[in-house]
């Protein structure tokens, strides 16, 4: 494949007051909160993340988007593809989208419906739902839709060959949703489009799952996925506690207590590496990528934090993963995680550590590539 590779990163449009969110965490709560709070929690583990400048950004403001595509545009990323979230009949989060609809700004976009219930499960063991993800009857699956229409109707709004582009989170958790995109696909038709294309964004459970994922599109291979076979990395100081629990065996709940003493870790090379070795999921596979992973600011000591990151070494498995997407897949699409997602630890906007360096390095690998591609 000699096209140019198309880079999507994920977009969190969570940075704005929400009614639910001032009702469940307090007022003026958005993803910052938990961004702001982060702790180190081991020797030499960045956290908190801080955005360059201080650069803690409220997104019902206009001005906000207008700097983040023009930043996009100018190191290469060709589009956002936003979280989209639909509960009871109304969107949630969509000020910062319907902001950028009544714009001029230079941006190709793409949703993808978080097709899940909305609960509190980052902020501890005691899950509860705060909004229930319920699909309705085909009438509302049609208020749905029309709620998109307008967006996919715009020029902006990525499209192949007359049929906007959609990703669904996690389309298995519906049993009916292909009857459900089948009813939006004669929506789209008969309002002059030629249908849809539909992509899965998480790809678990291909056997249990294998109707859904094969009527899909795409399968995105969403990164980085933690699979069972990537071992946590393990500290000297873990590894002594489990000596000694073990030799003098102490009870399981200390056992327990101590092993989540820090998060999970793992090693960015080993993942990355791992990535650019793997044959693609699905002959309908859409590549993925990554900047870097930690979400401790959201989980504390139940999360994942990967290790030696660095932006020179993203730039060079962005060229090898280029590389890879030319040779074995069928469509020149990266999605990569992501653009803004500070709480997870994954993201290409400025901070106080790199600067600009992801977004450097992503613009750099991208240029070699592509003049490659040229020769």
């Amino acid at each position: 494949m000699d096209e140019i590779i198309k880079v999507i990163a994920f977009y969190l449009p969570q940075y704005h007051e929400l009614e639910v969110n001032n009702k469940w965490w307090g007022k003026g709560f958005t993803e910052w909160v938990n961004v702001k709070r982060a702790k180190p929690l081991f020797d030499d583990h960045y956290q908190p993340r801080i955005p360059l400048n201080n650069n803690y950004y409220n997104l019902s403001d206009p001005k906000i988007m207008q700097w983040q595509a023009e930043t996009a545009k100018k190191y290469g990323v060709y589009g956002f593809c936003f979280y989209h979230y639909w509960f009871n009949g109304k969107p949630l989060m969509e000020e910062p989208l319907l902001n950028l609809l009544n714009s001029d700004l230079e941006l190709q976009y793409c949703f993808c419906w978080a097709n899940e219930s909305w609960t509190n499960g980052w902020a501890g063991n005691d899950v509860s739902i705060i909004l229930e993800q319920k699909y309705g009857s085909k009438e509302e699956w049609k208020e749905h839709f029309m709620f998109l229409l307008p967006f996919f109707r715009d020029k902006r709004y990525i499209n192949e060959n007359n049929m906007p582009l959609i990703v669904i989170y996690r389309p298995y958790l519906y049993a009916h949703m292909k009857e459900m995109l089948e009813y939006w696909k004669t929506l789209a038709k008969d309002n002059g489009f030629a249908g849809l294309k539909i992509a899965s964004q998480r790809y678990e459970d291909p056997q249990k799952n294998k109707s859904i994922l094969n009527y899909m599109d795409y399968n995105i291979e969403y990164q980085p996925d933690f699979k069972e076979k990537m071992t946590p990395l393990k500290s000297v100081k873990s590894k002594v506690h489990r000596y000694i629990l073990k030799t003098f065996n102490k009870d399981v709940s200390l056992h327990k207590r101590i092993n989540k003493a820090e998060p999970n870790k793992y090693d960015y090379d080993k993942i990355w590496q791992e990535i650019i070795n793997s044959q693609p999921i699905s002959d309908r596979a859409i590549a993925g990528g990554f900047t870097d992973w930690d979400n401790t600011a959201r989980h504390g000591n139940r999360g994942q934090v990967l290790t030696g990151v660095s932006p020179e070494k993203f730039g060079r498995y962005m060229e090898l993963q280029i590389k890879h997407i030319k040779k074995d897949y069928n469509n020149n699409y990266m999605f990569l995680f992501a653009w803004n997602e500070w709480g997870e630890g994954g993201y290409l906007e400025p901070d106080v550590k790199h600067g600009y360096g992801f977004l450097e390095e992503l613009k750099k690998a991208l240029e070699v590539c592509n003049s490659r591609n040229e020769e």
